[in-house]
């Protein structure tokens, strides 16, 4: 369900969840519609935040897109909300694109073409998504991710500020496998197994602290 009605409702008010007011407000212009905040913390409803209000989970009454990094958190939040999805006005979306519902499009952004993305992912500002790419459910994108053709990315995946993920080939794609974690500026050029964190150029798993 695209939001263009009368009222958006953003899940989490913290800093994602505000960086999101403005292209709501846009989605809802033409109507004159309202933009909330939805908070499970006590502390947080009733309180405004960006000049908007901040209600509690009863009261939801409308679509919601979830501002919530945190995988798990999301899923569990997505399964008592009716979805949205959200997508800035700057952002662009090429042919032969399917996207799943709660996804959220952020400032710049593109997905150029022939491209498959699953429920509730987030694509941060400056990120793309390349041709022939295919990414699961509850995908996070920081900003400025470089997703190349051919990578599959499986559900759970956070993939950090900057990282580059190689291009693959159709007969090859780079996989990046359940819940991995590509940190902050990292190269990836191999696929990634499940669960694995990765770091650096190129890409390689982060060593464990030392006590």
């Amino acid at each position: 369900m695209q939001l263009s009605g009368m009222k958006i409702a953003i899940y989490g008010p913290g800093g994602f969840g505000r960086e999101l007011v403005q292209a709501a407000h846009d989605a809802v212009a033409a109507s004159g519609g309202q933009v909330v905040f939805v908070s499970d913390n006590p502390e947080e409803v009733g309180q405004t935040v960006c000049g908007l209000p901040v209600i509690g989970a009863e009261a939801l009454d409308c679509p919601a897109v979830i501002a919530i990094g945190d995988a798990a958190i999301r899923r569990r939040i997505a399964d008592r909300i009716t979805a949205g999805s959200l997508s800035a006005t700057t952002h662009r979306r090429g042919p032969d694109v399917v996207v799943g519902e709660g996804a959220v499009f952020c400032d710049f952004t593109i997905v150029t073409a022939s491209a498959r993305i699953g429920r509730h992912f987030h694509c941060n500002i400056y990120s793309y998504v390349a041709h022939d790419c295919v990414i699961g459910d509850f995908v996070t994108f920081a900003p400025k991710v470089a997703c190349n053709g051919n990578v599959h990315i499986e559900d759970d995946v956070y993939v950090g500020t900057g990282a580059v993920l190689r291009q693959g080939t159709p007969g090859k794609p780079l996989r990046i496998g359940k819940g991995a974690v590509i940190g902050m500026g990292a190269v990836v050029t191999k696929d990634v197994p499940p669960g694995a964190t990765v770091i650096g150029n190129p890409a390689r798993p982060m060593e464990p602290r030392v006590a």
